[in-house]
């Protein structure tokens, strides 16, 4: 049977900010994920699966429930370590990074996996069942209507992608596996919000619109009829920019950990969060990790004032809310100002 057809990522119309916002997820995945709120028919869903099919391959252990990186000892499963050595390496598959859903029935057991605690007590031995975060380990986890979720499965879900690591304990035996994933949660803000402690909790957030200029939504309309007419041809049209896009993240990806940010720059970001009074301290962390993604990116070794900039344009709005149901607003020239005078200050 054929493979379905994924519509292309580069042939998405306008959406800059979500597109973005789940490149960097992809990058780092220890930006946290990415929350989008928007209406029904803003191409969601698509640009989601479009990300997955957009990049390269990746190499897994052979068998592995978990997709464990074979290149990586560091985050190998408890199975994967017990058979790894620095002689004998492990037998790898090449496999494409997929997209998980998550229902919004899922229970937490669903979600984290179960422990057969009979099976323990009779032969000594951990049974784990695994559960869709283990399935989502080097995966996109994809959560539609996360607002209608259960705000307990909600935290179990962004501890995981936080950490990078699920454990699950029960009655005394406990069981950890690899899960670092990238999260994006979907939501349509008419049919509920979700509690600010949890909006906080998410990497960055973008709030996505249908396009207004018409010559936009001409274009939205011609590409979906030329899509869905000849679905191959189409594709290939956009080939190009595809394989240019996957290599430009395979190599931002490597280039991360050479990514600097200087201490003026750490002042100007920890100055905005006080003037704002976003609370605690995962908003600074969050805009300086974001900003060095960006650079990664943009193909740059060094934070310059722009990556904060646009950092702070994914990180802070949703950050902003004070009080159940109030909307989050954040004043960009206020923004822009505490930014240009901590910049000039640095000089």
């Amino acid at each position: 049977m054929k493979r379905a057809a994924v519509y292309p990522f580069t042939a998405i119309v306008g959406q800059d900010d979500m597109k973005m916002s789940l490149i960097l997820n992809v990058i780092n995945p220890a930006l946290g994920g990415v929350l989008i709120k928007g209406e029904k028919g803003t191409a969601k869903s698509t640009a989601v699966r479009a990300l997955a099919e957009l990049l390269p391959a990746m190499e897994a252990v052979h068998g592995c429930k978990f997709h464990c990186d074979p290149a990586d000892p560091n985050l190998l499963c408890e199975d994967c370590a017990s058979k790894y050595t620095e002689d004998n390496k492990l037998v790898a598959d090449t496999v494409k990074m997929r997209v998980v859903e998550l229902p919004v029935s899922a229970t937490e057991d669903r979600v984290v996996g179960t422990l057969d605690i009979e099976h323990a007590i009779k032969h000594g031995e951990k049974k784990f069942e695994a559960g869709i975060l283990a399935q989502a380990n080097r995966n996109i986890l994809y959560v539609d209507e996360i607002n209608l979720l259960d705000d307990h499965v909600v935290d179990v879900l962004l501890d995981a992608a936080a950490m990078g690591i699920n454990t699950v304990e029960r009655e005394g035996v406990s069981y950890s596996h690899p899960a670092r994933f990238v999260l994006v949660g979907t939501m349509n803000p008419e049919e509920g919000d979700i509690r600010p402690q949890l909006l906080d909790r998410f990497g960055l957030s973008v709030v996505v619109t249908g396009e207004h200029d018409p010559a936009q939504r001409v274009e939205v309309i011609k590409r979906r009829l030329a899509y869905e007419q000849d679905a191959d041809t189409f594709i290939a049209g956009y080939q190009h920019d595809q394989e240019e896009l996957a290599a430009k993240i395979t190599q931002a990806s490597s280039l991360l950990p050479q990514v600097d940010i200087n201490d003026e720059l750490l002042e100007t970001v920890a100055k905005l969060a006080v003037e704002l009074g976003v609370d605690g301290h995962r908003a600074d962390i969050t805009v300086i990790k974001t900003a060095l993604t960006l650079a990664a990116f943009n193909g740059r070794k060094e934070v310059e004032l722009e990556d904060v900039k646009n950092a702070a344009k994914l990180v802070l709005p949703h950050r902003m809310r004070r009080r159940p149901f109030e909307e989050g607003q954040l004043d960009w020239d206020k923004v822009e100002s505490i930014l240009s005078s901590g910049a000039k200050g640095a000089l």
